[in-house]
């Protein structure tokens, strides 16, 4: 679904559903390609949006778990995407991707990275900074353009909600901090890793505000 002139925002269904968004610029982005049997569906939505697979140049994930980052390795092999983390990704790769997986008592499935992100990524007229956001997860990140004041926020917050800090490596203080981070940047647009996106500065305060007042 086309949110914007060069976002899209996929939903998948099931348990392990995941929001996949893709910046298209002169080079598209692909963040988060979700768990790997939803992957059919999520290219075949692509395809209807006008995207072919094959010219998504960047995947890249908001964190390594299983539900985000499943599809990472067949979406490289099938259209040879470039696989890039962010350096705390790399450095938490085992957390992520291994002792989460087994925390639910499921086999990983792993991944090879192409490249490490640099903290602005560059698709050409957009650009991207890198935002470290532990809490959830301890190789949480943002990606954050300044300029159409947007944010891919994984699961550090939803409508209403944060993500869960239970999992390996998560930390109820860590994420508080991060949503204080966050909470202080100018975003029209809001687009969370699970449910709905929030559009429009007041809508997203508010949701900032309610978080702050009876979450956290």
């Amino acid at each position: 679904m086309k949110l914007t002139d060069n976002i899209y925002y996929y939903l998948e269904p099931g348990m392990l559903d995941c929001n996949t968004y893709i910046i298209k610029d002169e080079q598209i982005m692909m963040v988060d390609a979700g768990y790997g049997k939803n992957l059919p569906l999520l290219v075949k939505n692509i395809q209807e949006d006008g995207i072919e697979p094959e010219d998504i140049n960047i995947l890249c994930n908001t964190h390594l778990h299983l539900d985000h980052a499943w599809a990472n390795q067949e979406f490289k092999e099938q259209f040879r995407t470039s696989v890039q983390i962010a350096p705390i990704q790399k450095e938490y790769y085992d957390v992520g991707v291994r002792q989460t997986s087994y925390f639910f008592q499921m086999e990983p499935i792993e991944f090879e990275e192409d490249g490490i992100l640099e903290p602005e990524v560059s698709l050409g007229n957009i650009k991207l900074d890198i935002i470290e956001t532990p809490g959830h997860s301890p190789d949480s990140i943002c990606f954050y353009s300044p300029d159409f004041k947007t944010l891919i926020c994984g699961d550090l917050v939803f409508d209403r909600n944060i993500g869960r800090p239970d999992l390996p490596g998560g930390n109820m203080e860590q994420l508080s901090k991060s949503v204080d981070i966050i909470s202080d940047l100018e975003i029209d647009n809001l687009l969370p890793g699970h449910m709905g996106i929030i559009s429009g500065p007041d809508n997203v305060k508010a949701n900032f505000d309610f978080i702050k007042t009876y979450i956290l």
